[in-house]
């Protein structure tokens, strides 16, 4: 048996003893059960006990403040705090101040929104790490392109803006219109 086969085996003992553990409010018997977020353990009286655990204790992280930061709102310290979402910077007086910072969004010189000719497009991370671009303006504007986009005009149906694409055969510009996606040469 290799060592990280042992590992998983002991890991999933580990989870057994806890499994095998009692209720600390009915003494009833602790079982795994899965949710909408995952596993955890729960007492089988439910639902007459509603006594729920996680099966691994995550490490809380302790909050560090930044020194020689300023709130823009109260003037107390930053600090790099831990949340839902995972790390973020805000202010050390959290109760009474609810000032977060906030990613400074990178706004693409002249490119202008084709959807609704007042915004520009700016660059954006989705919560899975992917770039994509979008307008502004949002949420009166709500166009978005997945692929880097640049000034131009598409050489079939005239559409203001085109999208760079990489591809097998070399750089090429993609029509933005969806119901065009025409292709040119770089």
């Amino acid at each position: 048996m290799s060592e990280s086969d042992k590992a998983l085996f002991t890991h999933h003992e580990h989870a057994l003893d806890k499994a095998q553990q009692v209720c600390p409010e009915c003494g009833a018997e602790l079982a795994i059960k899965r949710g909408k977020s995952g596993a955890f353990l729960g007492c089988v009286n439910y639902p007459n006990c509603q006594y729920t655990r996680a099966v691994v204790e995550h490490e809380r992280v302790e909050d560090k403040i930044l020194s020689g930061s300023e709130c823009p709102l109260c003037s107390h310290e930053l600090a790099v705090k831990q949340g839902r979402y995972g790390m973020f910077i805000g202010c050390s007086n959290f109760p009474a101040c609810h000032h977060i910072e906030h990613e400074v969004q990178e706004t693409l010189d002249n490119v202008a929104c084709p959807s609704c000719k007042s915004g520009s497009l700016q660059e954006k991370t989705s919560r899975f790490g992917k770039k994509f671009y979008s307008c502004d303006a949002y949420p009166k504007c709500k166009f978005v392109v997945n692929h880097e986009p640049m000034g131009g005009q598409c050489e079939k149906c005239q559409f203001p803006l085109l999208l760079k694409r990489n591809m097998a055969a070399g750089l090429k510009y993609q029509c933005a219109d969806k119901k065009c996606s025409h292709m040119q040469k770089a």
